[in-house]
């Protein structure tokens, strides 16, 4: 039976820190450490180029929008920097170029995520299969899915990591539109999807409260990805706009008329979120205190200890 965040409840074991602050939120993903298993949603109403090297430089993993970006220029810059390189492509052929401009470069990013509303498709088997030809040596995050055949089937077409969730966004209109989709039940398709997984699966869309980012984790993901949440923040990329003296940021979805200019085939929408009081590192940092918060219930002393947490 499906169910999803709001129909979970985490079952407290004894705490063994003195502290909630002894808890460590860290991990390893694609062979680096990160503070948290937290990504800002790749949109560009989520993240930029600047906020991307802050988290960089902080030591967040994040992954760079695809939207009007030189990801080769940016993957330049951050190797000069010394700091993790992190971009999005598609499937067409402009993402087949920059593919083969990088291999003419030997400039690859440390990571590179394959971004499409519906990953389980023969052009995302095609683009995985070109990547490993082209001996790419990014670690290959590919989505969105949510179905565990679609697992299966691209952790044989080469991906490293998964992004589990179809339209659960807030800005998302492809479960109003078409049917489809994780809406109202991503918690289960990233329990299923996790359950067959022999790579790490990132959960996806649906989070609305930090206590879902810890359910994700208990369900099975090894990283969350969080857009509306910190879309909102004084430093988020999206415009701000006053409404009844009221002031908001602009939310938006990739799929959305206002993304893509088109006019045709429009699975998101465009509306506003509350301006918060926090910038990014604050609400990361809030965040991260939520997390440790969640591992000092769960009983533990850092994120391993959801790997045993027992729900109902």
């Amino acid at each position: 039976m499906k169910f999803d965040f709001q129909d979970i409840n985490l079952i407290p074991q004894k705490s063994i820190v003195e502290s909630r602050s002894e808890c460590s939120t860290s991990l390893t993903f694609g062979g680096h450490e990160f503070k948290l298993p937290i990504i800002p949603a790749n949109m560009e109403c989520v993240i930029n180029q600047d906020i991307a090297i802050k988290l960089a430089q902080n030591g967040y993993f994040y992954v760079l929008h695809r939207f009007d970006i030189d990801s080769l220029e940016f993957t330049k810059l951050m190797k000069s920097k010394n700091l993790i390189s992190s971009i999005s492509i598609g499937v067409n052929n402009d993402s087949y170029q920059l593919v083969e401009k990088m291999c003419q470069e030997n400039c690859f990013p440390d990571f590179i995520t394959i971004d499409i509303a519906h990953g389980h498709s023969i052009k995302m088997e095609k683009m995985l299969k070109f990547l490993k030809e082209k001996k790419v040596t990014s670690f290959i995050i590919a989505g969105n899915i949510s179905s565990t055949e679609a697992v299966e089937d691209l952790q044989e077409w080469g991906a490293d990591a998964l992004k589990v969730g179809v339209g659960p966004g807030s800005p998302c209109t492809t479960y109003p539109t078409t049917g489809f989709g994780s809406r109202n039940c991503q918690a289960y398709f990233i329990s299923e999807c996790s359950k067959v997984a022999k790579i790490p699966i990132i959960a996806d869309g649906g989070v609305k409260v930090p206590g879902d980012i810890t359910k994700s984790l208990v369900l099975g993901a090894t990283m969350v990805m969080v857009g509306g949440m910190l879309s909102g923040l004084k430093d988020s990329p999206g415009n701000i706009i006053e409404v009844n003296g009221k002031k908001y940021k602009e939310f938006w979805g990739s799929a959305s008329a206002f993304q893509s200019g088109k006019t045709n085939r429009i699975e998101g929408i465009k509306h506003l979120v509350e301006l918060k009081p926090n910038n990014f590192m604050e609400e990361l940092t809030y965040l991260e205190e939520c997390l440790q918060s969640s591992i000092s219930y769960a009983g533990g002393k850092d994120l391993s200890i959801f790997e045993t947490t027992k729900w109902i």
